[in-house]
């Protein structure tokens, strides 16, 4: 799942990067200096050093020699890291340990940017009352399957099903589920009071559930049922129920609430279904496998863009007038299955009121450029 770097050093201490091949585009990492990234010195870098942290301690963790993703040695992760412990300057830490690189594919260099946030949804662990619609628990018999690793060309790529006489089939669907697929296997991990919310918890991917019994339910990604992911925001536009310009979460999920049977119909067209499971302890979990950092960790494709390395973005800030930007140092730490390109990021904005308005409002384009951390000795010269 996970896209190696072609990466080329020469002496003199440059760094040079060549196209390289994700099994779907040729995506070019093209190294610049720091001074050429919009926003640079007005960054509040220390706060993205709280999560650079969180993704240091799993790729030391790697059993592998070289990083899969980048073909930086651990040795050159592991420098870098160990300098981030006894860091006093965060803007020289970065400047001194990585070099910053603009993804473009090809004359491209713009992509999508939007966001995602940590819901709270009300339930119970019993199915009563308004509590009738289940977040379920990943099935054991669903199976996701790395196809890179029987094709090269298919990098990346993942299909999930299920086994049935020797061959693998596609799971059910999210209207499968819905009319009972998983009825009577006991996996409902919790009861909503809301279809709309918990659709929309399945998009966001975490979230919390306040439970009747006034204790808090942490839920995380668990698995999902291989279906493609489809916009229903985009079924809107189509159906002609709200315009381009109109589209946002809020917008959707106000249109939802009040139109509840074409709205489930309109959701089961993302055939696409998420489990979950529960999270103990610091969450929410990205798909790194560390917790994520409002407003510092960013959703990516992992085809182009590792789990663990800083990005930085320049994209419109979703809450300020147009023109203003959002330039910002992040750290790649989750995916989802709207997120599809090399220049391409789903900002994390956290929990609560004021992060869910950012989410749901940002929808802008922008670029982005990977910070990747030196060869070992490098740094030090």
């Amino acid at each position: 799942m996970r896209q190696s770097f072609c990466r080329l050093f020469v002496l003199c201490g440059v760094l040079l990067l060549g196209a390289c091949s994700t099994g779907q585009k040729s995506v070019e990492y093209r190294p610049v200096s720091f001074k050429s990234l919009p926003g640079w010195e007005q960054d509040q870098h220390k706060e993205a050093l709280v999560a650079l942290e969180k993704s240091c301690n799993r790729i030391l963790k790697s059993s592998s020699k070289q990083h899969e993703e980048t073909g930086v040695s651990i040795s050159d992760w592991s420098g870098a890291c160990e300098a981030l412990k006894s860091q006093t300057n965060a803007k020289d830490f970065l400047e001194t340990w990585f070099q910053p690189h603009e993804i473009a594919m090809g004359w491209k260099k713009k992509g999508l940017f939007t966001g995602y946030y940590e819901p709270q949804l009300q339930g119970s662990l019993k199915r009563q009352g308004k509590y009738q619609t289940p977040l379920y628990l990943k099935p054991a018999e669903l199976i996701m399957v790395d196809l890179g690793k029987f094709r090269d060309h298919l990098k990346g790529e993942r299909i999930a099903g299920k086994v049935i006489n020797g061959r693998l089939i596609p799971f059910a669907d999210r209207e499968g589920i819905e009319k009972g697929a998983l009825k009577d296997r006991n996996l409902e991990l919790v009861w909503t009071d809301n279809a709309v919310d918990a659709f929309f918890l399945q998009i966001q991917g975490s979230g919390r559930i306040r439970l009747d019994t006034g204790e808090i339910l942490r839920v995380g990604y668990a698995g999902q049922n291989g279906h493609p992911y489809y916009a229903v925001g985009r079924e809107l536009i189509k159906r002609e129920y709200l315009t381009k310009e109109e589209v946002s979460l809020q917008s959707i999920q106000k249109w939802f609430e009040q139109n509840p049977e074409e709205a489930q119909e309109i959701m089961r067209m993302n055939a696409s279904y998420v489990f979950f499971q529960k999270i103990d302890g610091e969450g929410p979990l990205g798909a790194e496998g560390v917790a994520l950092t409002a407003k510092r960790s960013l959703a990516i494709d992992p085809r182009y863009v590792p789990y663990g390395v800083p990005v930085w973005i320049d994209t419109q800030n979703p809450i300020l007038e147009k023109g203003k930007r959002l330039q910002r140092l992040l750290i790649a730490q989750d995916t989802g299955g709207a997120i599809r390109g090399a220049v391409r990021g789903d900002v994390f904005w956290g929990f609560g009121k004021e992060a869910a308005n950012k989410a749901g409002k940002m929808k802008s384009e922008g670029r982005a450029w990977v910070l990747l951390p030196k060869p070992d000795g490098l740094a030090k010269n």
